[in-house]
């Protein structure tokens, strides 16, 4: 499963670090500590934290990025069936759902908790991996 350092979830929701601090010191959103003494997010707990949060004032804040429309996100739920997949994903407060062939969603190995980026052109959403650092 996916899990997040709090500078990344910040970066995800476009909020600060401090604002993830908080959430995570007052309980809301779940965290783990790791030898080194960082906090990280569970993936599956985080997807359930954002949309949870969608539609709420606190992440307002998203910046608008290039003209191609890519917004990076958690997956929040992947349904498949025999030929199609039905993904969707929280971008800020923004969810936005793709379907896609059940193949394309099990060679991406999607699953709620994951980080991807929902790229946006006309009425097709695409959800595609982001490069690995």
């Amino acid at each position: 499963m996916s899990s997040y350092r709090m500078g990344h979830v910040a970066e995800l929701l476009s909020v600060s670090v401090d604002t993830v601090r908080r959430w995570a010191d007052s309980g809301r959103l779940p965290t783990t500590r790791l030898e080194s003494g960082h906090r990280m997010v569970d993936g599956a707990d985080l997807a359930a934290f954002v949309t949870s949060m969608a539609g709420s004032a606190e992440l307002k804040n998203i910046n608008a990025e290039s003209a191609r429309n890519h917004f990076p996100g958690i997956i929040t739920k992947v349904l498949k069936d025999g030929v199609a997949a039905h993904v969707e994903l929280q971008a800020g407060p923004h969810r936005l759902v793709s379907l896609m062939t059940r193949e394309a969603a099990d060679e991406l190995k999607l699953e709620p908790g994951m980080l991807a980026v929902a790229a946006v052109k006309s009425t097709n959403v695409v959800i595609e991996l982001p490069r690995e650092p």
